[in-house]
């Protein structure tokens, strides 16, 4: 029997009703019931003798007070007050008395009809909810935490009064959902364990904290917990003006060592949230051309995920930090309210007999398979030559290419890449005789000596060929337009309806396909620094991001090797002179076939000589 529903004999009681593996909207969404309670979590974030508080806005169906039992959806953010919501920037609004009138995004318009509560939580040290923010740490894990709880009975929870407050109204089963930030708090709340969290939906999450911020002890950004933490609290105060500081001090900007406080706000191996705890089913959505919440936050998790048997499902866009409602809206909403109802109201409707994964292969195209990576890939070595190409053949013994590492853009980096230049070694192949597709994680592995005692290493995958790709460097990927759609049922306060986007395409000389960062002090660990000896040789290897692509037919693939990425590492260059062993390096490229037997990628079409491009300024990035 659905969740909710009830015998024939008892047909006055409300109830949720399903129709062709839906749940269809019964409930009126202008009389809904909208309250807000504080949960009481087990965390004092600001030190003032007190467990913080969390602010928790609801909206439910007026029948959740006549004996309906309801499931909750649960979006809990930092931005409800400050940057907003959605690509238009929704914020909470409320009336006289406090209580919540607007509920950012469609969630609460479309489910609350359709026999669920919406519950939006403001993460500690935000909005209304007491304490101070913590990057992803105990305080924001463990808040998130508390609210899961209370819904099932075993935290407390009190009204504007002190009153104690109980969910009477509620399943014990929740969901959560939400990009960025709010898929992070989903990704670290899982992780926890916590009973009566059935599913979350994390979009475009964080999964590591180390991985947000660093790449192999690279910094992307200095000074970051206590600038993002500070963007955040819309209310602060000398206590919390304590912890960014304390925050800062923790981080280790000064070795870009993985350290103790990295690890807490590790949700794959952490010592608050741990993969290995999860009960939830996960709905995973991502960008494949994200460059703030990179993808190596997606494949580390997706992967750890599976080798446990969570019941999971995967979306994959080629947009930037863009939410699939901006970019694939119908089949998105239809199917969100699918996974929801499975999940969360117990409907058979077929969706975990689907295939697990979409991928967009394309402006306007996606595809459907078993499972990403791509089944059915071969690790293919493609290796460096002297004479600047690239293909199947080791080099000569002997032969090595030498770079300076410098501060420079990707522009620099992949500009006229025929034409020497002393911050990068290029290497390309000849043209593609066919089209080939890569799916997973690229690895570089190279042999180097330094003249001093570490370099930073930039290594990039591109295509080099005319091409109409998503242009995920402007707007994200998106246009917004000026008319509306709308999904579910809306109030004078709150309406239902959301401008439409089109998706940005732009025709381009190349693409930079993946990339990667190491710090040489670290090849062999991430938390203790081992300098190479000037002069010695030793060997670096590390995975770049993750990607989905297919190089065209007629392409020339290309793997730049550099110093400093100024496009994304704040790190000082070294300055290092940096010889590359040739005959032992290689880039290993994790290659789609149409059958198991391998891509068909041989050596015979005798690849061969480098390309001449430009690349267009980067946009710039926000969280």
């Amino acid at each position: 029997m659905v969740a909710g529903a009830t015998s024939a004999h008892a047909s006055t009681q409300p109830r949720i009703k399903v129709e062709q593996g839906v749940t269809q909207p019964v409930f009126s969404y202008a009389d809904a019931i909208r309250e807000y309670v504080y949960v009481e979590s087990s965390v004092d974030s600001d030190g003032d003798g007190a467990n913080d508080r969390v602010r928790v806005d609801i909206i439910r169906p007026k029948e959740s007070d006549q004996g309906l039992k309801v499931p909750a959806i649960i979006d809990e953010s930092p931005y409800y007050d400050n940057s907003g919501r959605g690509n238009e920037a929704e914020r909470k609004t409320y009336d006289a008395d406090g209580n919540p009138l607007k509920f950012p995004l469609f969630y609460d318009n479309y489910f609350v009809p359709r026999g669920y509560a919406v519950l939006n939580v403001d993460m500690i040290g935000t909005t209304r909810s007491d304490g101070c923010p913590d990057m992803g740490g105990k305080a924001d894990v463990l808040g998130g935490k508390a609210v899961i709880d209370w819904l099932n009975g075993r935290a407390k929870a009190y009204d504007a009064d002190g009153d104690p407050v109980k969910a009477g109204w509620s399943t014990g089963k929740a969901g959560m959902i939400g990009k960025s930030y709010d898929g992070t708090l989903a990704n670290a709340v899982a992780g926890t364990g916590v009973e009566g969290l059935a599913t979350i939906v994390p979009i475009n999450a964080i999964s590591s904290w180390y991985r947000y911020q660093r790449m192999n002890g690279l910094v992307y950004n200095f000074n970051y917990p206590s600038y993002l933490t500070n963007v955040v609290d819309t209310d602060p105060d000398a206590k919390c003006a304590a912890v960014r500081t304390a925050l800062d001090a923790a981080a280790g900007d000064d070795t870009g060592n993985y350290n103790a406080f990295w690890q807490e706000r590790d949700y794959l191996h952490g010592t608050i949230s741990d993969v290995r705890k999860v009960r939830a089913s996960v709905f995973a959505v991502h960008t494949l051309n994200d460059l703030n919440v990179k993808t190596d936050n997606l494949s580390t998790w997706w992967d750890a995920l599976g080798d446990r048997n969570v019941p999971r499902k995967i979306w994959l866009g080629q947009y930037e930090h863009v939410d699939p409602f901006d970019y694939r809206r119908d089949v998105w909403v239809d199917t969100l309210h699918r996974w929801f109802d499975y999940w969360l109201q117990g409907v058979k409707n077929g969706i975990m007999h689907e295939p697990r994964a979409d991928i967009q292969a394309g402006p306007d195209t996606w595809i459907t398979q078993k499972d990403w990576p791509a089944p059915h890939t071969d690790k293919v070595a493609l290796r460096p030559a002297a004479d600047g190409t690239l293909g199947l053949a080791k080099a000569d013994k002997g032969t090595t290419a030498t770079f300076t590492d410098l501060r420079q853009s990707e522009n620099a980096m992949t500009a006229d890449v025929g034409t020497p230049a002393a911050g990068r070694a290029a290497f390309t192949t000849g043209e593609l005789p066919a089209d080939l597709r890569m799916s997973g994680t690229p690895e570089v592995s190279l042999k180097v000596t330094l003249d001093k005692p570490t370099s930073n290493l930039t290594a990039l995958l591109v295509d080099f060929g005319e091409e109409a790709r998503v242009d995920w460097r402007s707007g994200g990927g998106i246009t917004t337009n000026t008319d509306e759609t709308c999904y579910g049922e809306s109030t004078e306060a709150d309406d239902a309806c959301y401008r439409t986007t089109t998706t940005r395409v732009a025709t381009r000389p190349l693409e930079i396909v993946a990339r990667g960062w190491i710090d040489v002090q670290n090849r062999d660990s991430l938390t203790t620094s081992s300098p190479l000896p000037a002069g010695e040789s030793g060997t670096v290897t590390w995975d770049t991001l993750p990607q989905d692509y297919t190089f065209k037919q007629g392409h020339r693939l290309g793997v730049i090797l550099a110093g400093t990425d100024s496009s994304y590492v704040r790190d000082a260059a070294t300055g290092a002179a940096v010889t590359v062993d040739l005959s032992k390096s290689r880039i290993t490229l994790p290659l789609v076939s149409d059958r198991p037997g391998g891509p068909g990628f041989g050596g015979k079409h005798g690849w061969h000589g480098p390309a001449r491009v430009d690349l267009p300024t980067p946009q710039a990035r926000l969280f």
